[in-house]
């Protein structure tokens, strides 16, 4: 697996990598057979550290943890004890499910774009129907099944995930609703 260990203007020594490769690698070799690559980013807010740890599995899945703490190692274990419960979840749905993605996760690209948000008054009339567009970016669709849709949803701590059925090979949606469910929409 290949580890990208990097700091925000902040200093990561040669222990704290030692320490990230050795925990994150025994943690994710004991539920994902084929990880790809690694990325672990800490970060210092006030007082605060902030560990963020991204996973790419060769399935084509993504687990993200997020861990906060007054100290960068307990900042760090925080985030790994996360990504450990993600990953066991995902591990305990595949043998439920009782199949194993044998070929990686297709990817379609799609436009993704970033709208200026509107600063106008309550009362003031838009000048314009369009929006301004503030960036252009490239997003990827998955092809998933409903099923590891939601479950890459939950593993990537997203509101929302857009995914190509593979079923029905039709764009859909899978978001948290605000009662705690899980919504669907299938065009």
């Amino acid at each position: 697996m290949r580890y990208q260990i990097s700091g925000k203007q902040i200093d990561i020594g040669e222990a704290l990598q030692t320490h990230v490769k050795t925990e994150l690698g025994e943690a994710v070799a004991k539920y994902a057979e084929r990880p790809v690559n690694a990325t672990v980013v800490f970060s210092k807010s006030a007082s605060e550290y902030s560990c963020e740890a991204i996973v790419h599995l060769s399935t084509g899945l993504t687990a993200q943890a997020t861990g906060k703490a007054h100290e960068i190692y307990a900042a760090f274990d925080a985030a790994r004890e996360k990504m450990d419960k993600q990953l066991r979840r995902y591990k305990r749905r595949l043998k439920d499910h009782h199949k194993d993605r044998s070929q990686p996760v297709e990817l379609f690209g799609a436009s993704s774009y970033i709208l200026a948000s509107e600063d106008e008054g309550v009362d003031s009339e838009p000048e314009s129907l369009q929006p301004i567009i503030v960036a252009e970016m490239q997003a990827q669709i998955p092809s998933l099944s409903v099923g590891e849709a939601v479950m890459q949803m939950e593993l990537a701590g997203a509101p929302v995930l857009v995914f190509r059925n593979e079923a029905k090979s039709g764009v859909n949606v899978v978001y948290r609703r605000d009662d705690g469910n899980i919504g669907w929409i299938d065009p």
